[in-house]
């Protein structure tokens, strides 16, 4: 089940979150690095028709590409372990699940911006990002049952 947040409650996490998010890429990066060895090293043996091959050095590449695969998978169930959403690596994009004008709504924030400043509707996506206003502030809510109250 979602967790749901207000604004205050997902700008606390944010350090933490970002802490993780910058965790995952990074693992991320050096698992494509050694993957990408390992593949060389496997097109290089085809090519060459069966070459002598340095198993130790092969061994330590893939036990590089091994634990930086399981440091990923590890900071992206810490992310979610907060209860943000990771919607895109890629970009560095985490979603908070929150509630306005009895709608599911999405706080929205992107790695490198300050704080969270946009958000948008559950269905809508990062297009459909609108600008944090007095409106949504004095109108969102964590709590799925009671809408409108802040706590």
């Amino acid at each position: 089940m979602a967790q749901y947040f207000t604004l205050p409650e997902a700008e606390r996490l944010l350090p933490r979150v970002e802490r993780y998010l910058r965790d995952a890429l990074l693992h991320r990066e050096e698992a494509q690095k050694a993957h990408e060895e390992l593949q060389a090293t496997s097109e290089h043996i085809r090519m060459a028709g069966g070459v002598r091959v340095n198993p130790g050095a092969l061994l330590a590449v893939r036990a590089r590409f091994d634990t930086s695969a399981a440091a990923l998978k590890e900071a992206v169930e810490q992310i979610e372990q907060t209860g943000a959403v990771l919607k895109d690596l890629d970009i560095g994009l985490i979603d908070f699940m929150s509630r306005f004008r009895n709608q599911d709504v999405c706080l929205c924030w992107k790695l490198g911006e300050s704080g969270i400043g946009f958000w948008h509707g559950a269905e809508e996506g990062f297009r459909g990002r609108k600008p944090i206003d007095r409106e949504f502030i004095e109108g969102h809510t964590s709590d799925q049952r009671s809408p409108g109250r802040l706590h």
